[in-house]
């Protein structure tokens, strides 16, 4: 009786040892089917994200966020103080044809007027800049799907000559009185009546005059457009500018093209 007892139990166990081994085996291949199918899943989320071709809302809402990305930071530092003067590419200087009365009032001893001149041009222009992103921003979202897609695959200034086309006259119309009022309260009339002045006075020159506010204003433009073009650079030749999904995604598409 005891040999069949022990007989049973034998038998029962291996029973279940078989059954137990069954199932664990099932159940790892029923693991490894959901793990792979998870992992191919995620591949492929992850692939539409940062690869394919994007489709035109994606592109306009790209290339929109990144040139307003661009715009904010390029006129938040050409507005800031010493933006124009404390860049060597947009500082504004003596005007072409009264650059002779600067090195005149410098031979002379008289070099702190003549950059008295200089500093308040720059700091009507860093003035004038502050009014430049509502226009830039306008221009963005007034762009169509066909300027959208010239920016993205045209040349690596087409969103600056985009900007050129559409806000020169805008932009002038705005800078041109602000840089008036500028001029006048930083004293920029008064050192350019006193440089001309001075100069005038010197025996066999060609008396000069200019108009100052159209100048100046006229070189802060070409400051700002000088600043985008870099900005528009960055975003186009530089991953790290690229700070979002839908940038890196856009952008990509466009470097494939190229």
């Amino acid at each position: 009786m005891k040999k069949i007892s022990i007989y049973l139990i034998a038998t029962c166990f291996v029973s279940f040892s078989s059954i137990t081994a069954h199932s664990q085996s099932k159940f790892e291949k029923i693991l490894k089917k959901v793990s792979s199918k998870t992992g191919s899943n995620s591949t492929k989320k992850g692939t539409t994200t940062a690869t394919g071709t994007p489709t035109t809302s994606e592109m306009g809402f790209g290339i929109k966020e990144a040139l307003e990305i661009g715009i904010s930071r390029g006129t938040d530092l050409l507005s800031a103080k010493d933006g124009f003067l404390g860049n060597a590419a947009v500082k504004i200087l003596f005007p072409p044809e009264a650059q002779k009365v600067e090195r005149t009032l410098r031979s002379i001893g008289m070099g702190s007027l003549a950059d008295n001149v200089i500093l308040s041009l720059n700091r009507a222009a860093e003035d004038a800049a502050k009014e430049a992103k509502p226009i830039f921003v306008s221009a963005i979202k007034q762009m169509t799907i066909t300027d959208v897609t010239n920016i993205l695959l045209g040349q690596q200034d087409a969103a600056t000559n985009y900007f050129k086309r559409v806000t020169t006259s805008q932009l002038m119309e705005k800078f041109q009185p602000v840089i008036t009022t500028s001029l006048n309260k930083v004293g920029a009339a008064k050192y350019w009546g006193d440089a001309a002045g001075q100069y005038n006075k010197i025996p066999l020159v060609k008396p000069v005059s200019t108009d100052l506010s159209s100048y100046v204003a006229q070189k802060a433009i070409d400051g700002m457009f000088i600043q985008v073009a870099q900005e528009e650079l960055k975003i186009r030749g530089s991953l790290g500018a690229r700070s979002t999904p839908l940038l890196q995604k856009v952008f990509g598409y466009a470097d494939q093209k190229k």
